[in-house]
């Protein structure tokens, strides 16, 4: 019995899956109908279903963050590639915007929900390429030109949101557009944004567990100079990882834009990479790189999400939000610091063991 409890400890899952549950719990016991879960029209609507929802766009991020982090890395412009990405969606969607002139025929189509100026398919592959580029950039500046990630995704973290603005001459594009709307606001049974998660997450899992891609990450992570000497090449590595970064980064702008329909490159992603990093950190990915758990990463954003969402529940101020997040911060680093590590395998070791 000590050596399960022991084993499920020192699970990487053990510790963002009790802040998850100890956050439940709380809002169980704050309000009983919480868990209740209604289905309307075929669909499942009720509080976790808002969890999972409003914490797509974070899962997203946390994912591609996870990759970056266990290289010893770290993305601080990934709110701001999310702008790009709905400003770039956006004005191919309505170009008229920036003074482009369309067909007479085609001005009075503009407001409506089935008019869109370029097709969804192409809205879609251009702005993750775009924002897959914004991904190239950060790897490029941190793997071959050797500059230190806070610095290097600083550059685009600053001027990403002003290149946004420049996309759309700074004006907030209204999205119409019912099908591109649908990726952040459909529903198929559960919210159509889960799928997209789902799917960023197999990818992810099949390129780091199927292949020795996540063998490599880890190993750049924990010695970067150990592993180029054992025939890993840590530049392309690290490449990979921020570029993967990026386009989670462009498929989480195309969901919180579409969630708003509108591209508001002031607001859309802001401080949304310091909880992509928590996020990562309460998955139990150390920030010096090294081993990682993608799944683990995922329950540490629905574990920020939680709890936001419980703060607005009980009334906290939208103001002492951020300064709610420091503490629970401060928690998480005595959560993995040693002594408690230690603390919970002496309680856990078999009588009669030697700690």
């Amino acid at each position: 019995m000590a050596h399960t409890l022991r084993k499920v400890t020192e699970s990487r899952l053990f510790f963002p899956s009790l802040i998850l549950a100890l956050i439940l719990l709380f809002n169980l016991v704050y309000d009983p109908g919480f868990f209740r879960l209604d289905v309307i029209d075929g669909n499942l609507y009720g509080g976790l279903i808002d969890i999972l929802r409003n914490g797509s766009t974070i899962s997203l991020l946390a994912i591609g963050m996870t990759l970056v982090i266990a290289t010893g890395g770290v993305d601080l412009s990934v709110g701001a590639v999310m702008a790009i990405s709905a400003s770039v969606a956006a004005i191919m969607m309505n170009p008229v915007i920036i003074g482009v002139e369309l067909p007479p025929d085609l001005m009075k189509f503009i407001n409506d929900p089935n008019f869109t100026y370029a097709p969804l398919w192409q809205v879609i592959l251009v702005t993750l390429l775009v924002a897959t580029l914004c991904g190239v950039w950060n790897g490029v500046l941190v793997a071959y030109g050797n500059i230190q990630p806070m610095v290097a995704t600083l550059i685009l973290m600053i001027g990403g949101r002003g290149i946004a603005q420049l996309i759309t001459n700074a004006v907030r594009i209204q999205i119409f557009y019912a099908p591109y709307a649908f990726i952040g606001n459909g529903w198929l049974i559960l919210p159509f944004s889960l799928y997209i998660v789902v799917f960023v997450f197999l990818i992810a899992w099949l390129i780091t567990r199927k292949t020795a891609t996540g063998l490599f990450i880890e190993s750049v992570g924990v010695n970067s100079r150990s592993s180029f000497f054992t025939g890993i090449d840590d530049k392309k590595i690290k490449l990979i990882a921020y570029t993967f970064c990026g386009f989670c980064a462009g498929v989480a702008g195309l969901v919180a834009s579409s969630n708003i329909r509108t591209s508001d490159a002031n607001n859309i992603g802001m401080n949304y990479e310091l909880d992509a990093i928590l996020a990562v950190v309460i998955g139990g990915t150390l920030m010096a790189g090294g081993r990682f758990s993608l799944f683990a990463s995922i329950l540490g954003a629905l574990a920020i999400l939680a709890t936001t969402i419980t703060m607005y529940a009980v009334g906290v101020p939208a103001s002492a939000v951020l300064a709610i997040k420091g503490v629970v911060v401060i928690l998480v680093i005595l959560l993995y610091a040693e002594q408690i590590k230690a603390l919970i395998r002496r309680i856990t070791a078999p009588k009669g063991a030697r700690p």
